[in-house]
């Protein structure tokens, strides 16, 4: 990194500090560990003579205790892909106006999240609704292992509450689709053929005026034998949402590979998997209450706000991994 011309390939370089980062996540903490550990028998002998250090014992140990935790559970990310950055989308479903709002709250949240973890966030592609939120949105993060933490998060989202679109004040279920799929680089294989690719372009969405497309620069690819679509609108060019999009689009031909290692697994066990599009994996609710609880692990938060500003989210992470690892049990 520190050779003159290592910026000149900027997608080689953006690689090589993200691998950079992923071994800093490991090796730090491993470090301090191995450190800490050493300096702990000299706090356990000063604190045989000293009972004002057994305060002091007791918080490093919390401390490393912690460390350790956060260790234990990267070890579990270890997936094909869990090292690479994610691609997550989100679509509206199920109930109107209220379900456009809330996939635009999902967006912010995970946004928050990423933004919190000093994760990179690109949009990709995003369609607003003409009253409120949006329809979809695809945006791409990019950190150490967003893949492996984000992937449990595939599925169906849903949220109760009071709609604000409503003017009787009634209570509104709305559900939003969320599908996460590895960013993957050229040298991972994926074999695609030409034939099996539809192309589409249309007229990317813009602010009016002035700012209106006025060409078909965005692209939507469809890959026929699986029926995996993929658009992006957010590049200048015609050719760059191209390029941008069959990137999206290998990466969700990854996932549905993954995808179908993961089933044969829990056929060899003789479990059912729990993930996939479509499923129902978490509730938040906003009335009578507020809590957010996760179908699968039973995680719970009676805080709305805090899962929604991103705050919150790892712990839903954190144990759908052990939930995979075997380390808890499935909610029934």
């Amino acid at each position: 990194m520190g050779e003159p011309d290592f910026w000149n390939d900027n997608e080689s370089a953006q690689k090589t500090v993200m691998e950079l980062k992923a071994l800093k996540a490991i090796v730090g903490p491993m470090t301090e560990l191995t450190s800490s550990a050493e300096d702990m028998s000299a706090l356990f002998e000063m604190a045989e003579d000293d009972d004002s250090i057994v305060a002091e014992v007791a918080s490093e140990i919390a401390r490393l205790e912690k460390i350790l935790d956060d260790l234990e559970l990267k070890a579990l990310l270890n997936g094909p892909n869990d090292s690479a950055g994610a691609i997550l989308s989100i679509n509206a479903r199920d109930g109107g106006t209220d379900a456009n709002d809330w996939a635009d709250m999902l967006l912010r949240m995970y946004s928050a999240w990423a933004v919190g973890e000093d994760f990179k966030i690109e949009l990709l592609d995003r369609q607003d609704n003409d009253e409120a939120g949006i329809n979809h949105a695809s945006i791409a993060i990019r950190g150490p292992m967003a893949y492996g933490y984000l992937k449990g998060e595939e599925g169906m989202h849903r949220l109760v509450r009071i709609s604000p679109f409503n003017s009787e004040g009634k209570r509104q279920t709305s559900f939003a689709a969320v599908s996460v799929s590895p960013e993957i680089d050229d040298s991972f294989v994926v074999e695609i053929e030409d034939k099996d690719v539809r192309i589409d372009t249309y007229r990317a969405g813009g602010a009016g005026g002035q700012h209106v497309n006025k060409t078909d620069s965005a692209v939507r690819l469809t890959h026929v034998p699986t029926n995996t679509v993929v658009q992006c609108q957010n590049e200048r060019s015609q050719h760059q949402n191209k390029e941008t999009a069959w990137k999206m689009l290998r990466a969700k031909l990854a996932r549905i590979e993954e995808e179908r290692r993961e089933a044969e697994e829990a056929r060899k066990y003789e479990t059912q998997a729990r993930t996939g599009f479509g499923s129902q994996i978490r509730n938040y609710f906003l009335h009578p209450d507020q809590r957010v609880k996760d179908a699968r692990t039973g995680h719970y938060v009676g805080n709305f706000n805090s899962v929604m500003d991103g705050s919150e989210l790892q712990g839903f992470l954190d144990a759908f991994l052990m939930l995979k690892a075997g380390k808890i049990e499935a909610t029934s």
